[in-house]
């Protein structure tokens, strides 16, 4: 990361502090933090954080790369019952200069989405959004109770 700090490694050592606010830490497991996304307009938008860093996918280990699997259905299933979304998109890039840390998107597709926000497009509409358009946290802090509350009882 050449000097570079990892926005992402620091959020997971803000959760480990305890100081994060309730959209930030839906659910955590010894390998993986479940968060509602900060910076998009969809309502829904939730990220899967590896714990510790890690720049590709081919560098998770073995239980990180199967727990990574199960949590993203698992979710996805939360969400479904939650948000009430048909599918979800689940995406890896792990591109940003502040975010090169493997994370996982899991993003809602709703059946009324417009087509701009279909596919790769949602990327480019409703993430990296202005303050006054993006997911007040008061309801990313609501999305993430009845998600954290569904996933503690969903199971394969």
């Amino acid at each position: 990361m050449a000097g570079m700090a990892c926005v992402t490694c620091e959020l997971v050592e803000r959760r480990d502090a305890g100081a994060a606010p309730p959209w930030d830490r839906i659910l955590r497991t010894e390998s993986w933090d479940v968060v509602h996304a900060f910076g998009t307009s969809v309502e829904g938008w939730m990220v899967l954080v590896l714990r510790r860093h890690v720049e590709a996918v081919a560098d998770l280990t073995d239980d990180e790369a199967a727990e990574m699997g199960l949590l993203a259905t698992r979710l996805s299933r939360a969400m479904s019952e939650a948000l009430g979304c048909p599918k979800t998109y689940v995406v890896q890039f792990a591109e940003a200069a502040e975010h090169p840390h493997v994370h996982v998107h899991v993003i809602p597709r709703y059946a009324d989405q417009p087509e701009e926000y279909k596919g790769p497009g949602i990327f480019f509409h409703a993430l990296g959004v202005d303050a006054a358009d993006e997911v007040p946290e008061s309801r990313r802090n609501e999305i993430a109770a009845d998600l954290s509350r569904l996933m503690s009882h969903l199971s394969g």
